[in-house]
């Protein structure tokens, strides 16, 4: 199974330049993030690109709010970052001398056996013998930045790429679908967990985590092995308490990470708020699938179809740029629809999975661009001549060759997406279109979710 997206979480002393560092790196000329509507871009978290290669970016400077004057300690931010990412940047400042909060994270850093980068910063401002007593404190990968200058960001991300997540300890049972549960705070996500684990009466193991943890349970459905995954949540910008739960970020993006399905739980009395919408963009970006779940539906008094009809067209537009995730309303409580959702799910699952032959999607293409030709830029109209499906990749992707690519308006992308739903069954996953020029071997070629 293809590695899953690595995690970079950047940790290090107030002032160092950790939100510098990260906007600087958003900022360049590749590492850009999508601004496709549903993509994902604050000071906390995104999505970056560095030569053909993606990772999730996280400011744990980014987790405090402004207005609450507390500081998560150095030991928080690194055992957090410890615990849920892929690469850890340790991040300090050479022209100040190194004091025992550095060596702290150093050795929890390397403590934790992934992969770690000391990013030595304010180079401009130090002496040579300052920079190297950081050089040998023990990481062996280091970078010298300045970040306000624009210095050693594209080595940086260099070696961040370089870098490959570890595959996680396998389960004796093997699980044949990790189906994930996402969502802010008290929305009923834990009782949904409870509820799915529950209901079948065939859990092969549970193992109970804390707050900081991801709770999973095992459940056998129609022959199928289900890992259930509950996070801790989400709480808006404002509203995150002192504590851990403001890293919970790093538990949800490791969770969407690890899984195949998400599920994305939703309180019927507080719906369509930003950061549902939030999530939902991070499960796209993520190219995983979605269901959309309206949970405590039991509560809602004088509830009937139109009642709920209403509130599915309200949820529909507010969720269009995930026009092909479905929406179920559910009760933990009663068990309404519960069930339904591992048959949801397991649908989704095999959409992901399908493969459709070359032929017959070179026949779709002709009749796509024959009904529609791409209009170009500069008399340069692009030419769109085969196309072919990746097999290695765990979101539906369909490799489009031809030239002048990069002159595709955004509009016909979504033009030849929804034709091609039209034409094939891909409900509750995202699917991609890679446009390569055929003269050039990139593997990947332009994506949907990024700027070209």
């Amino acid at each position: 199974m293809p590695l899953k997206t690595p995690i970079v979480a950047i940790v290090g002393r107030t002032n160092v330049g950790k939100s510098s560092l990260y906007n600087a790196v958003l900022n360049r000329r590749e590492a850009i993030v999508a601004r496709e509507a549903g993509t994902t871009r604050d000071s906390l978290m995104a999505k970056a690109y560095w030569r053909d290669h993606e990772f999730w970016l996280v400011d744990t400077a980014g987790l405090k709010d402004p207005k609450d004057e507390f500081e998560f300690t150095i030991q928080e931010q690194i055992y957090q970052a410890a615990e849920s990412a892929n690469v850890i940047i340790v991040m300090v400042e050479a022209d100040v001398p190194i004091n025992d909060d550095d060596r702290k994270l150093v050795d929890i850093a390397l403590k934790s056996k992934k992969s770690v980068i000391l990013v030595i910063n304010k180079i401009d401002k130090a002496k040579k013998s300052d920079i190297d007593h950081y050089t040998k404190v023990g990481i062996t990968s280091y970078v010298l930045t300045s970040v306000t200058q624009g210095r050693g960001i594209e080595e940086l991300l260099d070696k961040i790429v370089l870098q490959k997540p570890k595959q996680a300890a396998r389960s004796t049972e093997t699980s044949d679908i990790k189906l994930a549960i996402i969502g802010r705070p008290n929305v009923g996500k834990s009782y949904l967990f409870n509820s799915l684990a529950k209901k079948q009466q065939a859990i092969v193991s549970e193992r109970a985590g804390t707050t900081r943890d991801i709770n999973r349970a095992n459940v056998k459905y129609h022959g199928k092995n289900f890992e259930l995954m509950d996070t801790a949540g989400m709480r808006r910008a404002g509203k995150i308490e002192l504590g851990v739960e403001r890293f919970s970020v790093l538990r949800t993006i490791s969770a969407i990470e690890q899984s195949d399905v998400c599920i994305l739980i939703m309180d019927h009395g507080e719906l369509n708020v930003g950061l549902d919408l939030k999530l939902a963009g991070l499960i796209k970006e993520a190219g995983k699938g979605l269901i959309l779940a309206v949970s405590k539906w039991d509560i809602l008094e004088d509830k009937d179809a139109y009642t709920r009809d209403h509130l599915a067209a309200s949820i529909a537009s507010n969720f269009d740029f995930v026009p092909w995730a479905p929406l179920i309303f559910v009760s933990s409580v009663t068990g309404q629809n519960v069930t339904k959702i591992f048959d949801i799910a397991l649908d989704i699952y095999k959409n992901r999975a399908k493969r459709i032959a070359t032929s017959e999607l070179n026949k779709w293409l002709v009749d796509a661009v024959s009904h529609h030709t791409p209009a170009g830029l500069k008399n340069r109209n692009p030419k769109l001549n085969y196309i072919t499906q990746e097999t290695d990749n765990p979101t539906p992707a369909f490799k489009i060759f031809g030239s002048n690519t990069r002159y595709i308006h955004f509009s016909y992308r979504r033009y030849l997406e929804k034709r091609f739903r039209y034409s094939y069954e891909f409900s509750g996953t995202p699917v991609e279109f890679w446009f390569i020029e055929k003269h050039i071997g990139h593997k990947h070629g332009s994506s949907p979710t990024k700027d070209d």
